[in-house]
């Protein structure tokens, strides 16, 4: 089919890695510099072992007894990396030195490390809030889709779940601390470099310098309205004082399906009606794998980023340009993109006056047309042909080619015929004055501009099969579709921090006021009659369909909306010691989504924090290095839901004539759509998280454990109300509350840390707990929500009710029995008794699992030999059920002569009855995948090497997954209020496996 050349990406990438490689020969052994010293701990004692390597090489030593080492190093610019465990490492740059001493100082666990906590930062000890941040250094390697991809299985409690693979026109679903909200927002808030609801697409993974996760609602109140689902702040790259440098950046990916569902083949097909269980007339004469037909074989997937940053003793600078080619696993699924990303920051008037601004494009081309059709695997003869002679004996007769099943349809035909294209502009700007009015005060103004836009374009060509078939209404005309979408926000935020030092205190203050402006726009039409593919979409206007009235109407749409965010809030920090912290925040904020009534809300937090390992009382407890407790209770709101919730909206009724004399003129006609509700508020949240951050055995081990209740208030729903005193029949307004629990647990274990080899352990898990406490009051009543619909054939309805009172995921259906001799169903009634599937009544359902998963887990292995790195990365999800649809629908022979699975005729075979949606195909779906395996090699480089640093590296991502579960993939949707289906309609889960080159010059 239409797949793209290869050649010459393949060419471009061979190109590169030559280049790389013949600058890698350059340069010859330099006349070496012999270096000596000793290194001590803070308190002047010598430290044995300790690790002294000449960086970017593989000549290093470790200190003998005394702490004394010696070693010969290239040149004077050489730096001696000098490390041990439970210390900060340290650099140290040779010049003209021979003699050298070196003092480490206590790294309990990283305390300095700066953290991002919300129009501010922190040092690590001082944060008093449940904060999470994950480095460049600490991402998921290899290929991604998604930049959120990068932390996957990296922070406790953040759930990331690509239930779409790795289709290349899907997203990802995120959720933390589990699910808040039935109507609202449920995702996280994303704030890229201080811009609140910034845009993924912007976003490259060699951009992005690191994530800073808000998890509890101390640290997140700072965002109000939007901070119920938790806060994701993410950095991307600076550039750095010094040296002009440059970085390029790329890679080659290449997807294969790791697993596909054991349908029938031609020979087994042919075998059933052999044995009589088909009939003979269905052998169409052809032997067809669909499934693999609709893989794209040659799939090759490319990446390059260069970066150019520097800066002077005023400013820097930092500017990339990337190229991205996305090819998907299935055929016409693609996604190409390109962008510019660039910082810029100057400083002046003795460093008191700053201005920083940064600009990011991305340009984006969708191939959306294939991905969607793995589906036609269940309904495809696989004895029928895809292409057809005209005049043979197949249904359609092969009129344009190609075979169309009769009561289906062909995706070859499709990828022919039709077109499915979009393309995406997103642009985001921002700029930041600062000024230091006196020592410790500086006022600042942030603002920033996103845009958003695309046009699609859809074409359904004379000669695809929906045009001219027996019923269709197109007579075999074409069809064109075409539409446009934009969004843009505006953001202000004048902000003033205070910072005063006192003898043994610190005060930090911080106030600002927030205004944001957010609009969208949308335009489509679209018309039929073209009897010719000649223009395709250009050309609207040519359709007969505007004059014809036996031809679908032409459609035409367009639609506005924009909302209003505006908030003042303040922050006050406060230390004592250094050891005893406290930090309160209130933030007061109006949205134009609310009713009249509650336009405003008020949002606090307080928490504290207390350093016990500070304590003289803990001088002799020598396996403890830091130990701090947290605590915190925050107050955050949700207004993630549509605009104009809460007043009156018209929409368009039928048409009303007029007569003058005997003629009439008709009329529009308009009316409500919705009933009003000035009562309209947030969804409030209140949450209160007890932590603990500790160091233990010389900090080898650390790590935090978090202990946190939330419970989510008023929650949005329509109810059903009567008519009148209504206009409508059901009312948006705010009833219900969820309650949230859990634990979770982050450590790190420097297993070995001994000359040249070190192996580090990261683990992250989490527990969760979850309640639909209330849906009701004595106004509004509601008992359950139905949800997780299974489809037909049979209409099985819903699979999943989240009732008042029981936790959300519920699947709740017929209990299984057995079989009678015959092969019909037997389930359990509430009675005790056991009837057929005809005789079972709503009440004879019951809960027969739940979809959400209790515990969530990732251990991460990092081995490091001399220049060599390997990763392995492990993740799981545990004490869950999966509705296996693909063996409900097709383990089932009732469905013959639709292909079904192998087990219809084996393990399912006793089956002969239409198939019934029971816990009979609910399964464990407990799981861990070995998700990431990553190789990597850092070059020695010569003296007068062009490059400072080269990197190549393999990785290879869900290379395995160990479960118990029968079906395509245990990582199914775990999300949302009806989590656990494993949908029928599928996209291909894939092993990628990259190859790539970093370089440094």
């Amino acid at each position: 089919m239409k797949n793209k050349p290869i050649k010459q990406k393949v060419r471009i990438m061979l190109i590169t890695l030559l280049l790389s490689l013949f600058y890698l020969q350059q340069g010859f052994a330099q006349v070496q510099i012999p270096i000596s010293g000793i290194v001590k701990d803070s308190n002047g004692v010598p430290l044995p072992g300790a690790s002294v390597i000449e960086k970017n090489t593989t000549n290093g030593t470790i200190t003998d007894f005394d702490g004394e080492f010696s070693i010969k190093v290239a040149s004077k610019n050489s730096i001696l990396l000098v490390s041990f465990i439970g210390y900060s490492n340290i650099e140290i740059k040779i010049g003209s030195q021979t003699k050298i001493n070196v003092q480490l100082e206590e790294d309990a666990q990283n305390l300095n490390e700066v953290v991002l906590i919300g129009y501010g930062s922190q040092q690590r000890k001082a944060v008093s809030t449940a904060v999470a941040k994950v480095a460049s250094e600490d991402f998921n390697q290899g290929a991604v889709g998604n930049s959120m991809d990068l932390i996957q299985g990296k922070v406790a409690g953040l759930q990331i779940t690509r239930s779409g693979g790795n289709n290349p026109n899907s997203g990802v679903a995120i959720q933390l601390r589990g699910i808040t909200s039935l109507t609202g927002s449920t995702s996280p808030l994303i704030v890229v470099d201080g811009i609140p609801g910034g845009n993924l697409d912007l976003l490259q993974q060699n951009d992005i310098e690191s994530f800073d996760v808000l998890k509890d609602g101390a640290a997140a109140a700072i965002y109000g309205t939007r901070g119920t689902n938790g806060v994701i702040l993410i950095t991307t790259k600076k550039g750095k004082k010094g040296k002009s440098s440059f970085n390029y950046s790329t890679f080659l990916s290449r997807d294969f399906v790791n697993s596909k569902p054991e349908f029938l083949s031609a020979s087994e097909f042919r075998q059933a009606i052999t044995d009589g269980i088909i009939s003979p007339n269905n052998d169409l004469g052809a032997s067809t794998d669909i499934f693999d037909e609709l893989v794209n074989e040659s799939n090759l997937s490319q990446y390059h980023n260069f970066v150019a940053s520097g800066g002077g003793e005023t400013g820097t600078y930092r500017a990339s340009v990337y190229y991205k080619d996305s090819q998907g696993i299935a055929l016409e699924n693609s996604r190409e993109e390109f962008g510019i990303r660039g910082s810029f920051n100057q400083s002046g008037l003795n460093d008191k006056l700053n201005f920083a601004s940064s600009v990011a494009v991305n340009f984006n081309d969708a191939n959306l047309l294939g991905g969607g059709q793995f589906g036609i695997v269940t309904d495809w003869n696989p004895t029928a042909p895809i292409f057809a002679e005209p005049g043979g004996d197949l249904n359609n007769q092969g009129l344009y080619g190609f075979y169309q099943p009769e009561n289906g349809y062909n995706p070859f035909s499709e990828y022919e015929n039709r077109i499915n294209q979009r393309k995406q502009f997103t642009f985001s700007g921002d700029m930041k004055l600062s000024y230091e009015v006196i020592p410790g005060f500086i006022a600042s103004v942030f603002g920033s501009y996103q845009r958003n836009s695309w046009d699609d374009r859809y074409y359904r060509s004379s000669q695809d099969w929906a045009q001219y078939n027996p019923g269709s209404s197109y007579n075999g005309t074409g069809y064109a579709y075409k539409s446009s979408y934009l969004d843009y926000t505006q953001t202000i935020e004048p902000t003033i921090t205070y910072n005063k030092d006192f003898d043994n205190s610190t005060l930090e203050f911080l106030g600002g006021y927030s205004y944001q402006y957010s609009t969208n726009e949308n335009f489509s039409a679209s018309n039929s009659g073209f009897t010719t593919d000649g223009f395709l979409d250009w050309n609207l206007g040519a359709g007969n369909a505007i004059t014809d009235e036996d031809l679908p109407r032409p459609g035409l749409s367009s639609f506005k909306e924009d909302n209003t965010l505006i908030a003042y809030f303040t922050r006050v920090s406060y230390s004592y010691k250094d050891r005893y912290f406290i930090q309160g925040s209130v933030r007061h904020e109006g949205s134009s989504r609310f009713g009249a009534n509650n336009k405003w809300a008020t949002f606090p937090a307080i928490s504290g924090a207390w350093v016990i390992s500070d304590e003289l009382f803990m001088d002799e407890v020598d396996f403890i290095n830091n130990l701090k407790l947290r605590v915190g209770f925050g107050v955050t709101g949700n207004q993630g839901i549509p605009n104009y919730q809460s007043i009156v909206t018209l929409g368009t009724g039928g048409k009303y004539p007029i007569f003058v004399g005997d003629e009439a003129t008709y009329y529009q006609t308009y009316g409500p759509v919705k009933n009003p509700n000035p009562d309209l508020k947030w969804e409030t949240k209140k949450e209160f998280n007890i932590g603990l951050d500790f160091g233990l055995l010389s900090n080898r081990l650390t790590g935090a454990l978090d202990v946190y209740t939330r419970k989510t208030e008023d929650l949005l729903l329509s109810y059903d109300v009567p008519q009148p005193p209504f206009v409508r029949s059901s009312i948006y307004t705010n009833v219900g509350d969820i309650i949230n629990s859990g634990i979770e647990l982050s450590l790190t274990y420097r297993i070995v840390d001994k000359g040249d080899f070190s192996w580090t352990a990261d683990f992250a898990g989490s527990y969760q707990n979850n309640e639909l406490s209330k849906l009701s009051n004595q106004i509004y009543a509601a008992q359950e929500l139905y949800g997780g619909s299974i489809g037909n054939p049979g209409n099985l309805g819903n699979a999943i009710r989240n009732t008042e009172g029981g936790p959300i995921g519920d699947f709740y259906g017929k209990r299984f029995a057995g079989f009678t001799v015959d092969g019909k169903w037997l389930f359990h009634k509430a009675d005790g008794t056991i009837g057929r599937a005809s005789d079972m009544t709503e009440e004879d359902k019951a809960i027969i699992g739940n979809g959400l998963p209790k515990y969530y887990a990732s251990l991460t292995n990092t081995f490091k030999y001399k220049n060599l790195d390997l990763t392995v990365f492990f993740r799981g999800k545990f004490k869950y059920d999966i509705l296996n649809t693909v063996d409900l629908f097709y383990g089932n022979q009732n469905l013959l002569p639709g292909n079904v699975l192998n087990s219809a005729l084996g393990e399912f075979s006793q089956i002969n009855e239409a198939p019934q949606y029971s816990d009979y195909y609910l399964e464990s779906g407990d799981f861990v995948k070995l998700d990431n395996v990553t190789l990597g090699y850092n070059f020695n480089l010569p003296d007068k090497s062009p490059f400072t640093g080269i990197r190549i590296f393999g990785s290879a991502r869900n290379l395995a997954t160990f479960t118990g579960y029968t079906g395509r993939d245990p990582e199914v949707q775990d999300t949302g209020l009806y989590p656990g289906i494993d949908d029928r309609n599928f996209y291909p889960r894939t092993i990628t496996v990259t190859a790539g080159i970093n370089i440094n010059f």
